[in-house]
């Protein structure tokens, strides 16, 4: 008899729960069972586990083996638990002191030949096994700088279970050769079907940058460039309307560029859902620039708020949290799928729920909006390009829904490029650097003046809380509440209007907001001008 026990963590969205995995040796015909609710890729790690254990050297116990995964009613997924049964069974047969596996985390899929092969979510297992207060984690070599990002967690990085074996039982630790002539072996599989570039998910928003991507190669567009800016500033969601070729997927591609750094905590909530979705860039475990999701307009509503088979996985909304979301030709969307974002723009989050569990995943992201005005996408009040019947373009027009739209922010028409401005020599916009400086700026005012609040970004700030505690100028909001009671602005729109005017004040550097500025937020609202200055540096 013997028995032995150690742990591994099972991941439940971007949340993850210590389980205990205990490994119990009793005379009888050689059999092994495996209990306390597994998948079918954890069931088929008998087989691995197996195979493992006897090409690294060590004798695999001819008794009847059972092996729980405790707590038995959480649904364990994932090959990541082969490491931690592999060291139960051999602290069970008293290859390892079973005393030495009690308070060690194990993470990684074992090859048959004894390697050990990175899994997804180490980041967010590490952040549950030390919020769970355990203090040594054993992960695969090649993920141990992952691991490494949690503070007061020793990790241990192992490249085959012979080396773990060794270290465990105090024994010289066999120098195993890497793998060579292929580029990163054990990354591959790693990152799930059809993600990646592919679906316009770039983990660093810095890579647009490094494409030389920069806010002074768009020509024209005063209007639209300032509202970028505002965007980025106060976080408020965007929708740009017009032709093609005017410059909107240009302008949303640079707006990551101007967003500041991620704070420490932030990457680690982006790291941790980049990690379940297998897209963290090799070699750089740590995501410290804003992401940037572009999904082509065939997504699905799955593929947007999260969700698939067994155990929902994030979608388009969480992997670009802290960052931007780019819907390009917007109105083609499925409007199920469009009208799905309205919940996770309000909440900050998504919750899905599947007959495996309930998962919660992070979704505080910059929305940006981008349309054609029809179907030919010339329509225009300043010329009559466009063929379209009036009832075709409303139709277009519809299926973007109202509350949605409700829930923007920012509506500007991008007007169609004019020749002089193509042409004109020497004369540039402000550079990507000059914008960013102005917002990171314009950030530090507002989270000053938000200290000891839970809101950073004036974007979050509740309606009641701005109307009782950070109210504008007297006689600054008389001209946003006359449209409230024409019915141009809802409530909603009015409150909108208001932030808006305060990421404005705190970019030019005001107390608080004027009627200038609440002017200006009104106009980047309904796109109707109200007599004031589209560029920030002409209201300062």
């Amino acid at each position: 008899m013997g028995f032995a026990r150690t742990c591994s963590v099972a991941l439940v969205g971007v949340e993850g729960v210590v389980v205990e995995v205990q490994a119990d040796l009793e005379p009888g015909v050689a059999a092994f069972t495996l209990v306390g609710l597994p998948d079918k890729s954890l069931t088929e790690s008998k087989d691995r586990v197996r195979a493992a254990v006897v090409n690294s050297g060590a004798e695999w116990p001819q008794k009847k083996l059972t092996v729980g995964l405790s707590p038995a009613s959480v649904p364990k997924a994932g090959s990541g638990f082969d490491l931690a049964v592999a060291c139960a069974v051999l602290g069970a047969s008293e290859r390892i002191d079973p005393r030495v596996l009690s308070d060690i985390v194990m993470i990684g899929e074992l090859g048959l030949d004894g390697r050990v092969r990175p899994v997804r979510g180490i980041l967010p297992a590490v952040l549950a096994a030390a919020e769970a207060g355990y203090e040594q984690v054993v992960v695969p070599e090649c993920a141990a700088a992952e691991a490494s990002l949690v503070p007061g967690v020793s990790v241990l990085g192992v490249r085959t279970l012979r080396q773990l074996i060794a270290v465990l039982a105090d024994e010289p630790v066999p120098d195993e050769e890497p793998d060579e002539g292929r580029p990163d072996p054990l990354m591959a599989g790693l990152r799930l079907p059809g993600a990646g570039a592919a679906t316009g998910v770039h983990t660093a928003g810095a890579a647009q940058q490094d494409q030389g991507h920069d806010l002074a190669d768009v020509v024209g567009q005063l209007a639209a460039r300032t509202a970028v800016e505002v965007a980025a500033a106060g976080g408020h969601h965007l929708f740009l309307e017009g032709p093609p070729g005017a410059g909107k997927t240009m302008l949303a591609e640079r707006l990551p560029t101007i967003l500041p750094k991620l704070t420490r905590e932030d990457s680690l909530e982006v790291t941790a859902v980049h990690s379940i979705a297998g897209l963290l860039p090799a070699g750089k475990p740590l995501v410290d620039d804003a992401p940037y999701c572009a999904p082509h307009h065939s997504a699905t509503m799955q593929s947007l708020v999260g969700g698939g088979q067994g155990i929902a996985r994030p979608g388009a909304v969480s992997l670009a949290h802290r960052g931007v979301l780019f819907l390009d030709e917007t109105p083609e969307f499925s409007g199920q799928a469009l009208d799905a974002l309205r919940q996770p723009l309000e909440a900050g989050h998504v919750v899905i729920a599947r007959s495996a569990g309930v998962v919660r995943f992070p979704a505080k992201f910059l929305m940006v909006l981008a349309a054609n005005p029809c179907p030919c996408g010339r329509f225009s009040r300043a010329d009559d390009l466009c063929e379209c019947p009036p009832a075709s373009i409303r139709r277009y027009q519809a299926r973007l829904s109202g509350p949605l739209l409700d829930r923007v922010d920012l509506r500007v028409e991008v007007d169609r490029v004019t020749r002089t401005e193509l042409t004109r020599r020497g004369t540039r916009g402000e550079s990507t650097a000059t914008v960013a400086d102005r917002v990171r700026s314009a950030r530090e005012r507002a989270a000053e003046r938000l200290r000891g609040t839970p809101w950073r970004t004036n974007s979050e700030v509740p309606g009641r809380d701005l109307r009782s505690r950070w109210y504008a100028a007297p006689g600054a909001m008389d001209e946003a509440e006359r449209c409230l009671e024409r019915g141009v602005l809802t409530a909603r729109g009015l409150d909108r209007v208001l932030r808006v005017a305060w990421t404005i004040a705190d970019l030019v550097g005001h107390d608080r907001p004027d009627a200038t500025d609440v002017n200006l937020g009104l106009q980047l609202r309904t796109g109707v001008p109200r007599g004031v200055p589209m560029a920030i540096g002409a209201l300062t």
